[in-house]
């Protein structure tokens, strides 16, 4: 009999994660629905006006989409030179040693701060820095944006980086060393081969944790409307449209603003899904 309840209760629980996920596609399109059938699909998607004024209406996705895919590939670009020699230091050089657990502590720190306090220490700290240094007229903009999300992301992908590094057999490393292996020869011909897997779904990951951010970028970003030029010019993520425009929005530009939450939500899944397929192949090599 426990066993048969048991049983329920895993069922449950298995179909309980697809049956949220279709509700919320239902609900994104459902609700986007408007926007989609209005504009058209790839029009939506590629046209650049976003003009609200009543009686001449326009929407399209293509500076929000362009402003999250800059932040998120400049904020994974940051952060691999220093994620990466993080785990590093943690899981193989330093492994188990007092130094190692401290800074595992720290980073595990850094990955539990809410977003609000990056964004503040961002905005009164990073931005004056960068209008001090003439990178940026406002301070504001893709490079501000894009730092903070860099330090935010670093504690996830460097410190699940560490423990797939953790788990390389440690006779294929003293195997190597017997041979007359360095440890950089052991590092680039064992560790990354065999981990690079579970490294590389790290990072995946850290693009998720990137792309759907709202607040941080919102306070960095400068907010603006157009097509960023630059990485010093101002623009807005899909997360920070919606974040800015959803409280007083009504009509086809609230529907708008849910079919922008979909296509982010469609960009993350067909991230996590090359992930996927990458990390499938290399487990088959």
């Amino acid at each position: 009999m426990n066993d048969k309840i048991f049983r329920i209760v895993l069922f449950a629980s298995a179909i309980l994660i697809p049956t949220i996920c279709a509700g919320i596609i239902f609900a994104l399109v459902s609700d986007g629905y408007e926007a989609f059938n209005h504009f058209g699909f790839f029009n939506f998607l590629f046209s650049a006006e976003w003009d609200y004024t009543a009686g001449h209406e326009s929407y399209g996705a293509l500076p929000f989409i362009t402003g999250t895919l800059m932040t998120t590939g400049l904020a994974l670009l940051f952060c691999i030179p220093f994620s990466m020699p993080v785990s590093l230091f943690i899981g193989e050089y330093f492994k188990g040693t007092p130094i190692a657990n401290v800074l595992g502590t720290m980073v595990d720190l850094l990955a539990g701060i809410p977003s609000i306090i990056y964004g503040l220490w961002g905005f009164y700290l990073l931005r004056p820095l960068i209008m001090a240094l003439n990178i940026s007229p406002q301070g504001s903009s893709i490079l501000t944006a894009s730092l903070v999300l860099a330090i935010m992301i670093v504690p996830y992908a460097s410190s699940l980086s560490a423990e797939f590094i953790k788990m390389v057999p440690t006779e294929l490393k003293e195997s190597s060393y017997s041979l007359g292996a360095t440890r950089a020869d052991v590092i680039r011909k064992i560790i990354f081969p065999v981990a690079g897997p579970g490294i590389f779904s790290a990072y995946i990951l850290a693009i998720g944790r990137a792309l759907g951010e709202t607040m941080t970028v919102t306070m960095l970003i400068g907010n603006t409307n157009d097509i960023p030029t630059s990485i010093t010019a101002t623009g807005n993520s899909m997360a920070s449209i919606i974040a800015n425009q959803f409280g007083e929005a009504d009509g086809l530009r609230l529907s708008s603003l849910i079919a922008i939450g979909l296509v982010l939500f469609l960009i993350t899944a067909i991230i996590n899904l090359i992930g996927k397929i990458f990390i499938k192949r290399a487990r088959i090599s």
